[in-house]
C-alpha cells in the first residue's frame, strides 16, 4: 500500500458499490458509463473525486465508491461518500436515472438484464463469463462493501486473519440487507451472500466454504489457497487471465500485493453513514481479537463450525441463535445459556465504547439503529410485511434510494 508499510489498523480502504435505476420505475439502468464519461468526457473506468474515487464493475448498471488513498481514520469518510453520491446523483438526473443502495435489487431478472461492462478491462470480464457464466444473480445482482485492512508482515498477517476467520460468521447479523430476491421474500435476511457462495460452482475452489481456510503465513495461503485454485481454473483459462489474487471469492481474501486482507461479506447499507458505522464496529472488535494475547486460540478453529454459524447467520441475521459456547467465550462470552447473534453484537458493541471508531459522532447513532432496530434486512421486511405487492416492494425501495440521496437511516417500522 506504502513504501513504508501499513500497521494493523493504521489506515482503511472502504468500497461500496450502488446500482444505479431508473429514477420512476427502479429498473436497473446500464449506464456507468455515462456517468463516468460525464464528469472524464471520456468513457473510463476510475474517477478521483477528491477523496473519493468512482469506478466501474463487472455490471454495467453498478458504480463503485471507494476511498482514493487509505484513510487513517474512518470518521470523516461517511461526510466524503456523501458527497459523490450526490454529485453521482445530479449527473444521473438528467438521464431519468439514480443510486439504488440495499444488497441486492429486489426484482432484476439477471437472465434479461445483465450487462457485462463492454470497455477498458472487459477482456478480464468476459474471461469470468466465459468461465462462471455471470448472467445470474451470484454475478449480475450484488452489491457489496468491501473494507480493507493492512497488515506490515507474515506476524501482523497471522494475528489479523486469525481475527477476520472467527468474526465473519456473524457479520451478516450487522449487515444483511438482502431480504427479497425476484420480487419475492426469500426467507433469507442475506440472500446476496447465499447466491454468492454458489457463484464459482463450476470452480469450486474460488469461492470454498467462504470462510477462509486457516492459513497464517503469505507461503502457506500461497502454496495452500492460490495455488490450487490457479491449478484448477488453468484449463478453463488458458490464457492465465484470471490467475490473480483477486479471483479468490472467499469472504476475506489476502492482496499481497498491497499488504492487506478485504472482507468481503458485508452488504451495502441505506446511506454511508450505515456503511461505515458497520466498518467501524467490525474494526474495533477485529483490533481486540487481533491483540497478540489472544492470537494462538484463534488460530485453533477450523473452516467446519465457522461455516456452520456463516450459515445459519444467513437465514436469521441478529436472531440467529448461537450456541457454540466455545464460539462465545472467543469474544469473552461467558455462562451456559446460548445467545441471540444481535445480543451478541450489542455486548461486543458494550465492550469496545467509548474509545472504539464506533463511538465516534459521525456513526454512533447508526449503529445504534442497527442494534436496536437489527439489520437493514429486518427494517425492510418490517415494512413490506409477509406478503408484498411489486409495488409495496417498490414503495420501500425508494425510500431506500430517498436514504441514500439525503444521507440518512432507514429506521423501519417503530
Amino acid at each position: 500500500m506504502n513504501e513504508s508499510p501499513l500497521h494493523l489498523f493504521d489506515a482503511y480502504g472502504v468500497e461500496i458499490e450502488y446500482m444505479i435505476v431508473d429514477a420512476k420505475t427502479l429498473d436497473v439502468r446500464p449506464i456507468t458509463d455515462r456517468v463516468l464519461e460525464a464528469v472524464a468526457g471520456e468513457i473510463v473506468s476510475d474517477i478521483e473525486d477528491g477523496e473519493i474515487t468512482w469506478s466501474n464493475e463487472l455490471s454495467a448498471h453498478v458504480i463503485e465508491l471507494k476511498t482514493t488513498e487509505p484513510a487513517g481514520s474512518l470518521a470523516p469518510l461517511p461526510a466524503e461518500f456523501n458527497k459523490s453520491v450526490r454529485r453521482i446523483n445530479s449527473i444521473l438526473e438528467p438521464m431519468g436515472a439514480r443510486l439504488l443502495p440495499s444488497a441486492m435489487h429486489p426484482w432484476m431478472d439477471p437472465q434479461r438484464e445483465m450487462v457485462i461492462w463492454p470497455h477498458d478491462y472487459s477482456v478480464v470480464y468476459e474471461a469470468f463469463n466465459r468461465v462462471f457464466d455471470c448472467c445470474g444473480h451470484g454475478w449480475a445482482n450484488l452489491q457489496a462493501v468491501h473494507m480493507n485492512l493492512p497488515f506490515a508482515d507474515d506476524r501482523e498477517f497471522a494475528r489479523l486473519h486469525a481475527a477476520i476467520r472467527v468474526l465473519l460468521p456473524i457479520m451478516p447479523a450487522l449487515a444483511a440487507s438482502s431480504p427479497i430476491i425476484e420480487g419475492r421474500i426469500s426467507g433469507l435476511l442475506d440472500t446476496r451472500l447465499e447466491v454468492y457462495r454458489d457463484n464459482c460452482r463450476r470452480i469450486p475452489l474460488a469461492t470454498g466454504r467462504v470462510i477462509p481456510e486457516a492459513v497464517f503465513s503469505a507461503g502457506d495461503y500461497q502454496s495452500q489457497i492460490l495455488e490450487p485454485l490457479y491449478s484448477e481454473i488453468a484449463p478453463h483459462d488458458p490464457e492465465g487471465t484470471l490467475q490473480e489474487e483477486w479471483l479468490n471469492s472467499r469472504g476475506a481474501i489476502a492482496r499481497f500485493e498491497r499488504n492487506t486482507i478485504e472482507i468481503r461479506v458485508l452488504d451495502v447499507q441505506e446511506c454511508p453513514q450505515a456503511d461505515v458505522a458497520v466498518c467501524a464496529l467490525v474494526a474495533d472488535v477485529l483490533e481486540g481479537l487481533a491483540d497478540r494475547s489472544n492470537a494462538a486460540g484463534l488460530e485453533s478453529w477450523n473452516v467446519e463450525p465457522l461455516a456452520e454459524i456463516l450459515l445459519a447467520t444467513l437465514r436469521d441475521a441478529d436472531r440467529t441463535v448461537i450456541r457454540d459456547l466455545d464460539y462465545l467465550r472467543v469474544f469473552g462470552i461467558e455462562g451456559r445459556t446460548p445467545i441471540t447473534a444481535g445480543e451478541m453484537w450489542r455486548q461486543l458493541a458494550r465492550s469496545v465504547a467509548p474509545r472504539g471508531r464506533s463511538a465516534d459522532p459521525s456513526v454512533q447513532s447508526a449503529i445504534e439503529t442497527i442494534l436496536e432496530r437489527g439489520p437493514l434486512a429486518r427494517r425492510i421486511l418490517s415494512e413490506v410485511g409477509p406478503n408484498p405487492t411489486r409495488d409495496t416492494i417498490a414503495a420501500v425501495y425508494r425510500d431506500l434510494a430517498d436514504c441514500l440521496a439525503a444521507g440518512r437511516m432507514f429506521a423501519g417500522l417503530e
